[in-house]
Formats: C-alpha cells, sequence, structure tokens
C-alpha cells in the first residue's frame, strides 16, 4: 500500500470508527459487535504505525484510555480429568437446569460461575503441604509429568501454607493434617495475559522468528518444552479453580476460597448465583467486561455448587452432569477479501470462498471465509477489495456476515460466478429451484476427489489412516481414481511414495483389507448418492435388507421407505440406473468388498409403540440414537427427524435441542429416557 492509499484508507477509517464510537458510547446502540471494531481500530493503529506522520489529534487512537529432560513420562489422574459439555443460550441452560432439577430430585439449584479461561489445563499433586507433581490433562485419564516447568512459574506455590481464615466450615485441624501428612491436589489453567502475550510476540519478531498465534498455544507450547529454562523464560501464570482432595469442602464456592487461603490466585469475579436467573445475569455482566479483562477467556463455567448434589449427578459420557460451559456468541473481526476462489465438492456443488487478509478470529488466525453462494454474494452485496466482518462460531468454518461498503475505494471489484467448473471446465448448471451452481461431469477431479474422502470417512468405511493427505498422494501417483482401487493398494504400491516406511505401508494395507467387510447402511453411505445420508442409507437398508433389492427397486418401492419422498426417491433410482454408477458397484464387489445384508426385523406390534411417531432429542446414556430408532422399528413404531401435529413422543436425552421447545409448543407429549425404555419393555 503506498502512503497515497494509506491516507486515504485513515481517513475512511477514522470515520467509520468515530461513528460507531458514537453510536456505542453516546446512543447506546451498535450496529457491528466488539471484536470486529476493535479489528477496525487496530487497522488503523498499524496504518498509523508505518506512517506516523497520518496521526492526528482527533484520531481514536490517540484518545487516553531445571535440567533439560529426554521425555516426558506419563503420568495416571487418580480422579479422571473430564471435559466439560457446552451451552451457547440461555434456552439451553434452562433445558439443562430443568434436566438437573427431575434427576436430582430438587426445587432449585444453586450454582458457581466463574470464568473459563483460554488456557492449559494442569494438576498439581503436593504431599505434605509441598509440590511433588504436576501433569497435563493427556487423554483424561493419563497425562504428562511436567513438573519442572510447572515450577518456573512464579504463581504457582513450591510449598501450601494457610495465610489466612479458612471459610467458615472447614475443619482448620483436618486441613492442617493433610498439609503436613496428606495429599492435596490441585487444578488449574496455565495461561498469559494479553499484555504479557504481545511484549513475548514483539520480542520474538524482532529476533527475527516467527510470532504465535494466540496466548493459549503459547502457554500450552511452553509448558510441553522439554528444557525447563524455556518455560522459565516465557511469562506464564497460573490460576486454581478446584481442589480433588476432600477437606471436608461442602461447596464449590468454599474450595475457591480455600485455594485462595493457601497462596492461589483465583478468579476475582467467581461468585455464587442462586438460580438460573443470576447465572445469566453473571453471563451478560462477564461478556460486557470480556474485552477489559487482561486475558483471554471463551465463555463462564457453571457448577452445581453442592458438592453432594454434584457427586449424585454423576458422569454421562466423558463429563460430569453437574457443570456446564457457557460459550459467548460467535467472534467476530473485520478484515478485507483479497481474492474468491471456487470449491467443488462431492456432489459437483461449487461453493465461493473468501480469500481473506489474514485475521485473528476466536483465538485462531484465518485467511479464508466462505461466501456460500451466488444468492448470498447477492444479499451482502460484497466485492473483491471490500472491507468485510466475518464470524466464527463454535467450530463453523468462518462466514463473512457483512460487507462495509463505508470503506470502499472504488477499485473493489464485482464477484462473478464462473459458468463451468474450476476444475474440469464443464458448463456448470443450476437446477430449478437451487440456490447452488454444479458441475454435471462424473468424471470430475475435484468430484472424484471429495467421493474418495468420504467413501473411507469414518460413517462410511471408516478406513483407519487413510486421510485426505494420503489420498491426495496417492490420486497424485495415480494409484487411485475410484473407490474400488483403494482396495486394490499393495504394500509395493505405497511403501516407494514419499514420508512412508514399509511398517506404516504395511499398516495401511492392513487398514484397508479390514474394512473390506461392511454394513450395508454403511456401504449404501458410502457411495455418496445426493440426499442419502446416515439416516437415509439407515432405512434404505433396513426396508430392502440386500444391495441386489435396493439395486432393482423402482421409484415406487422406494417411496415406500419411510421419510422417503418422490424427489430422494427419483435420484436413488437414478444413481443405480446409471451405468457408470454400476460399474463402481461391480468392481468394489469384485474387489472383495462383502456387504453384510440388513436383516428385516421382525416387528411384534407392542400397544403404545405401533403406529405411534417418535422423534429424539439430545444424547441417550443407555443406547445410541440408533440403536433407539431401532428398538422402535422392531415394536410397529416410526422414528422420525422432525416434530410435527403428527408427532407422538417427543424422547428427551441430555442436553436436548430446539426439538424440546417445538414439542412444548405443539402441545407434543415428552418421555425421559426412563419412561421411554419403560415403553418399549426394558
Amino acid at each position: 500500500m503506498t502512503k497515497q492509499e494509506a491516507k486515504k484508507r485513515v481517513e475512511k477509517l477514522k470515520q467509520l470508527i468515530n461513528r460507531h464510537r458514537y453510536l456505542y458510547h453516546v446512543k447506546d446502540s451498535s450496529n457491528i459487535s466488539d471484536t470486529a471494531f476493535d479489528t477496525l481500530k487496530h487497522e488503523l493503529f498499524l496504518l498509523e504505525q508505518q506512517y506516523p506522520d497520518l496521526v492526528t489529534p482527533d484520531s481514536p487512537t490517540q484518545r487516553v484510555g531445571g535440567k533439560a529432560l529426554d521425555k516426558f513420562s506419563k503420568v495416571s489422574h487418580k480422579v479422571p480429568m473430564l471435559s466439560i459439555e457446552d451451552l451457547f443460550s440461555a434456552d439451553e441452560f434452562a433445558l439443562w437446569e430443568e434436566y438437573l432439577l427431575r434427576l436430582a430430585d430438587q426445587r432449585r439449584i444453586e450454582y458457581f460461575g466463574e470464568l473459563k479461561i483460554d488456557g492449559f489445563a494442569v494438576s498439581l499433586r503436593y504431599e505434605n503441604g509441598m509440590l511433588r507433581a504436576a501433569a497435563t490433562r493427556g487423554d483424561g485419564t493419563t497425562g504428562e509429568d511436567v513438573t519442572q516447568n510447572i515450577k518456573t512459574i512464579q504463581s504457582v506455590p513450591l510449598k501450601l501454607d494457610v495465610q489466612g481464615r479458612l471459610p467458615q466450615g472447614i475443619n482448620s485441624a483436618a486441613v492442617a493434617r493433610a498439609l503436613e501428612d496428606g495429599e492435596v491436589e490441585v487444578r488449574g489453567e496455565v495461561y498469559m495475559t494479553k499484555k504479557d502475550f504481545e511484549r513475548f510476540n514483539k520480542a520474538r519478531v524482532k529476533e527475527g522468528e516467527g510470532a504465535y498465534a494466540n496466548p493459549r498455544n503459547l502457554a500450552a507450547g511452553s509448558i510441553r518444552q522439554l528444557d525447563p529454562k524455556l518455560a522459565a523464560s516465557r511469562p506464564l501464570r497460573f490460576m486454581a479453580y478446584d481442589i480433588v482432595s476432600n477437606l471436608g469442602q461442602e461447596l464449590h464456592r468454599q474450595e475457591h476460597e480455600m485455594l485462595s487461603v493457601l497462596g492461589f490466585k483465583t478468579d476475582s469475579t467467581a461468585r455464587v448465583c442462586e438460580d438460573s436467573k443470576a447465572a445469566l445475569s453473571y453471563v451478560k455482566e462477564i461478556e460486557r467486561k470480556r474485552d477489559s479483562l487482561p486475558f483471554h477467556i471463551d465463555g463462564v463455567v457453571f457448577s452445581v455448587n453442592d458438592n453432594r448434589i454434584f457427586e449424585s449427578l454423576g458422569v454421562a459420557g466423558k463429563s460430569p452432569r453437574g457443570i456446564r460451559a457457557f460459550k459467548f456468541g460467535g467472534k467476530q473481526a473485520a478484515t478485507t477479501i483479497q481474492d474468491v476462489r471456487y470449491q467443488v465438492g462431492r456432489t459437483g456443488a461449487v461453493t465461493p470462498v473468501a480469500i481473506l487478509r489474514p485475521v485473528s478470529l476466536a483465538g485462531a488466525r484465518v485467511s479464508r471465509a466462505t461466501l456460500h453462494n451466488a444468492d448470498e454474494i447477492a444479499r451482502l452485496k460484497v466485492k473483491i477489495g471490500d472491507t468485510v466482518v466475518v464470524e466464527r462460531a463454535g467450530d463453523v468454518i468462518p462466514a463473512v456476515v457483512r460487507a462495509l461498503p463505508e470503506l470502499r475505494t472504488g477499485e473493489e471489484r464485482t464477484i462473478k460466478m464462473p459458468t463451468k467448473c474450476p476444475v474440469c471446465g464443464t458448463k456448470l448448471i443450476r437446477p430449478t429451484g437451487e440456490v447452488v451452481w454444479r458441475c454435471s461431469n462424473k468424471n470430475c477431479a475435484a468430484k472424484k476427489r471429495e467421493l474418495l474422502s468420504h467413501f473411507s470417512s469414518r460413517k462410511a468405511f471408516n478406513i483407519v489412516g487413510l486421510g485426505p493427505k494420503i489420498l491426495d498422494k496417492l490420486t497424485e501417483e495415480h494409484l487411485v481414481s475410484e473407490p474400488s482401487d483403494i482396495f486394490e493398494l499393495t504394500e509395493g504400491d505405497i511403501a516407494p511414495l514419499e514420508r512412508f516406511a514399509e511398517k506404516s505401508a504395511k499398516n495401511l494395507v492392513e487398514s484397508i483389507q479390514a474394512s473390506k467387510t461392511v454394513s450395508l447402511a454403511r456401504f449404501i453411505y458410502a457411495l455418496g448418492m445426493r440426499y442419502v445420508g446416515e439416516e437415509t442409507a439407515l432405512d434404505l437398508a433396513e426396508h430392502f435388507g440386500s444391495l441386489p433389492a435396493i439395486r432393482k427397486a423402482s421409484p415406487q418401492a422406494l417411496k415406500e421407505v419411510p421419510d422417503i419422498g418422490l424427489v430422494v426417491a427419483k435420484s436413488i433410482q437414478d444413481w443405480f440406473s446409471d451405468k457408470s454408477n454400476q460399474e463402481t458397484v461391480d468392481k468394489l464387489l469384485k474387489a472383495g468388498v462383502k456387504v453384510e445384508s440388513q436383516k428385516q426385523r421382525k416387528q411384534r406390534a407392542k400397544p403404545g409403540v405401533a403406529q405411534k411417531t417418535f422423534v429424539l432429542t439430545g444424547t441417550l446414556s443407555s443406547l445410541t440414537r440408533d440403536e433407539a430408532k431401532v428398538r422402535i422399528r422392531g415394536l410397529g413404531g416410526d422414528p422420525a427427524e422432525s416434530v410435527s401435529q403428527k408427532t407422538d413422543y417427543v424422547v428427551v436425552g441430555e442436553n436436548p435441542g430446539s426439538k424440546l421447545q417445538e414439542a412444548k409448543k405443539l402441545g407434543v407429549k415428552t418421555l425421559s429416557e426412563k419412561e421411554f425404555l419403560r415403553l418399549l419393555g426394558g
């Protein structure tokens, strides 16, 4: 960017920032997120740093405001370090509370709220008051011994001492005994403040080294250094949040108070929330303070405050039922679109992807965001060269959600969807009623690549070790061009490839051979037919029972399958009528793939289940969702995906979704898992 271009950009940025500052601080309203606003200010700051003489008094930036180890040894956790399930809205919190009250048989639940620091979890074990071991979370049951590195953190006490009054109700004599002749386990987060992180990165860049993307990565990388001197050279901190050992505490609140007395830094904002209303108020307060906190957080953690109730609730999967992380909404940032490229999917769908000026978003560095389709581009009125707001919610791929036309220079370019496939050159088509442009070439290299990836995925043939990068290498070397080729691979084909050794080649071939026998439902799903997902594949398998029966099924016969309409039935029949697809199936069978026929379960009409429609929501602890559907069908019932007036029952598991709210709105009867199992007959 020339100085003249920078000057124009600076003026436009100042005007836009001042406008939003006025809306936010004077009018108490805002149509842009704090994080997107901050990235605009940061861009202005960088330009002014590059051209100091462009700084003016009215600029928004001028407002006053041990020994190295050979390897880590393994440590077993006496009490597993479990994960925490997430919540994203007040409605989800209400559903969780409803579930807790029912499960614990309580009229009211008291919570303890605390910040969810974006750090690196570790467990500290003190024996006779002295720090003896520190371990990472690892897989939850086994972590790595990082004691020497943890000792370099100044906020971690090497010896526990009672430095003040213990919480009311805690037996001081019992605590004294634990410190003198016992064991105390403390858990918390290793983290880094925003300022320390920035200073550290600046120093690295000055020394010609690369900058870290976020404080969490730096903290985690520092703790996992084999040389403690490297950890000691980094400004790491520790904040404690849990005492695993029983020191007589009855409430989680008491644990925080005890940690502070024992010399640990704890969350100063943490508090008891007497009910869900107080808990949600705490969330809003923290969300307002989020950017002003000295460290990064990604939400608030709520625990059932009463330890007795917490323990009685038990564990579901890998998370205790009595604790949840309330995650904040999708993070946003402002950046510019430098170019647009087009990706071709398995079904030929062409998706426009914005190539961005790299920007930090939700703790990660991103350089791409989806624009979805041509209609979305038109709705956003976005152009190449535009400054845009991108958003990332949870693990969803970043998306462009808004353009900022106020910052245009006149040099922006219109985004034009291609008329031909960017990979094979075939003319694109847009079927009537659809928003997506598609490549119709069956031999398109991009479609084949996506099909191979889908074919070997976990929900299909589940070929362990055959990921996208390896598939790319195999296709580049012309070893694989269609699914059946995978099963013809030998160790001699794979071993000569770059990064492959004899053993890894042998392991991959064994994995491929082990996947040759597959269920009918997985086989149908793996073929990648349009409209045929997991559920439809399972319905087809259970209805027809065998591959030959599905291959010769007419659209009329296919329409008899539950939840399959005319469009889906025609798509399936068209797929199997196509000669090249027939050859694909035949080649797979010839290559040794064995498709297990699905036994058509004999139905026995059970009163209360037969001819009733069931919708499942949430996670069931005693059986999977697929198993539940099989049980329903076996008793003459009909499992469905969406709630309607025709639904008879909605079965509610843990962490139910919007289907529960829909059931309440329509007056549909809901069943707990116990009630559901009782209805099925155990």
